[in-house]
């Protein structure tokens, strides 16, 4: 109702279709103010921000230059702990091997995205289902039912990003 310039937005991308996403990014490349954003749209994210501030762990939050794939560049190799120079007379500790992705777990890799859009297709047709005027007016155990089905899906998709998150940063590492 007023101006302003913060915009504060979490997940913004969820649930939208190509065109609505399009407008979402052309109104906030065009928008004059600082925009917050939380999203696990790493292509979004690309296209929209000038910079990230990352959780790094052990309570560090770092600002990096760009959007995710920027960061990716930027970031600290991870720290090692091997010694500079061994003495004579013991022998180095071997090398652990690179944490590398399996062929089952880059499998599961390239299978997560068609899930997930599964999953998140599921979750609009249910909320188109429990958007309708009648819906509400069935029976009880209908409707709780449909609920937990909901709340079901919406927590297996969060697993899922979680998942493929970690795939990622696995295979990012190696």
């Amino acid at each position: 109702a007023r101006p302003f310039n913060l915009l504060v937005m979490d997940e913004p991308t969820n649930d939208l279709d190509i065109d609505t996403l399009e407008l979402l990014e052309e109104r906030l490349l065009d928008f004059d103010g600082t925009l917050l954003l939380v999203s696990h749209d790493r292509a979004f994210i690309d296209h929209i921000v000038d910079y990230c501030f990352v959780f790094e762990g052990q309570g560090r939050v770092r600002k990096y230059i760009g959007g995710y794939q920027d960061w990716l560049r930027q970031r600290p190799p991870a720290v090692s702990t091997t010694r500079a120079a061994a003495s004579p007379a013991t022998k180095p500790k071997p090398q652990p091997k690179r944490n590398r992705l399996g062929f089952n777990e880059q499998k599961e890799l390239k299978a997560l995205p068609r899930k997930i859009e599964t999953l998140e297709q599921q979750i609009e047709a249910l909320h188109g289902e429990m958007a309708e005027p009648d819906f509400y007016q069935q029976d009880s155990g209908f409707i709780r039912q449909r609920q937990d089905q909901l709340r079901q899906l919406e927590e297996e998709l969060e697993r899922l990003f979680a998942r493929w998150e970690a795939l990622e940063a696995q295979q990012a590492a190696s």
